[in-house]
């Protein structure tokens, strides 16, 4: 069962993203890049958002909800603050991305699509990311991680943790 985390959609969100649509010439044709940009905000795109964006736009629900939805980068779901991804396209797969993706599941406590309890760490799987000489590939935000294999998760891991601990 998926966890629940609560996260803060305040004003001044919405008021970053605003200032972002104000600043476009048009909106028309623009939605993916508000999108993008929502996502960066909220760190997800909850219907709350998607309304909001609606309105400033000038489109049904339905159009945000239909391109949030089609598109695998846009997520309806919080995710952490470390969000992990591993690619389980074909060159990654046929080197281990699937054990990889396994201890990772298991390490965390949680499976593909979850977030762990304590909102630190989510982790998905994702198709292709364009990097097959590094294969198997692994992100963590905008961290890369090439030829990984499932004796790296552990100390993947600690790195992280022991990162938001100092910080």
């Amino acid at each position: 069962m998926p966890n629940k985390i609560k996260v803060n959609l305040n004003s001044s969100h919405f008021q970053e993203l605003d200032s972002f649509i104000d600043g476009l010439e048009t909106t028309e044709g623009e939605l993916i890049s508000i999108l993008h940009k929502a996502q960066s905000i909220f760190g997800y795109l909850p219907k709350e958002v998607q309304i909001h964006i609606a309105k400033r736009v000038n489109v049904p629900v339905s159009r945000v909800y239909g391109v949030v939805s089609f598109y695998s980068y846009f997520t309806m779901k919080p995710k952490g603050k470390y969000h992990i991804s591993v690619c389980t396209g074909t060159a990654c797969f046929v080197r281990g991305a699937d054990a990889v993706l396994r201890d990772f599941e298991e390490e965390l406590e949680i499976k593909s699509g979850e977030t762990t309890k304590d909102g630190l760490f989510s982790l998905d799987s994702l198709r292709c990311v364009g990097a097959c000489a590094l294969a198997p590939v692994v992100l963590i935000n905008e961290d890369v991680y090439g030829k990984e294999d499932a004796k790296k998760v552990k100390e993947i891991i600690q790195k992280y943790m022991k990162i938001n601990s100092e910080g």
